[in-house]
């Protein structure tokens, strides 16, 4: 099943896209600052990718993707960071519109962030040795405490959303990193991570999932104004 991999991908992006075009939501109008946004963060994570991909921190399964590489990453890898911040930031804006007051106190906003930067760095403390972790969970700092200083009104919003993200999260991820599936489409070398799943996922996932899409985000916003 070597179209795997792409199908995730085109059925994460499907029904965003179509309803881009809904005459109430009219996401469309947001492409130009999304795309450019989409291209500035592939910017950090493509070469991020191409780097672990290369020493062997993480990698794919050839009987999922069509095998057209670029740099040494499946196509369907690039398409990732394009499909999947679409949809996510789509249904962002989708929740907002229809559930304008979804979003949580400053002050609560403020504590999620304090203890959130309190565990990762704790965890940094035992797992400085491990590149997934390292990497990941310092840029996550590095993000949280920026955006909570110049957009603290995105992260009251984001941290509502993005449970719900979560959901499609779990099936999408859940299947890349072997859920359903006799094997991954996406491995990893545990020795270069906690070794701590939930079902199929490495926690890390999670980090790098939530900093994937704030990142898209918080641009997305600034080319706005």
């Amino acid at each position: 099943m070597n179209y795997l991999y792409l199908l995730l991908d085109l059925g994460s992006l499907s029904i965003p896209f179509i309803y881009s075009f809904h005459p109430k939501l009219q996401f469309y109008k947001h492409w130009k600052s999304l795309f450019i946004a989409i291209i500035i963060t592939m910017c950090f994570y493509v070469p991020w990718d191409i780097i672990f991909t290369h020493y062997g921190f993480w990698g794919f399964n050839d009987a999922y993707f069509l095998k057209y590489r670029v740099f040494n990453l499946p196509i369907e890898e690039w398409l990732f960071f394009i499909c999947i911040p679409y949809a996510c930031v789509f249904t962002h804006y989708s929740l907002l519109y229809y559930f304008p007051n979804m979003s949580v106190s400053k002050k609560t906003t403020k504590t999620i962030s304090y203890i959130s930067l309190a565990i990762l760095s704790m965890t940094l403390i035992f797992a400085y040795d491990k590149w997934y972790t390292l990497v990941n969970f310092i840029y996550a700092i590095g993000l949280i405490l920026f955006v909570l200083k110049f957009n603290i009104k995105l992260l009251q919003e984001y941290y509502v959303t993005f449970l719900v993200m979560l959901i499609p999260f779990f099936i999408v991820n859940g299947l890349l990193t072997g859920s359903c599936i006799e094997n991954e489409v996406v491995w990893y070398d545990n020795s270069q991570n906690l070794a701590f799943r939930i079902f199929t996922i490495p926690i890390e996932d999670m980090v790098y999932a939530f900093t994937l899409i704030l990142t898209n985000l918080y641009l997305m916003k600034r080319i706005k104004l």
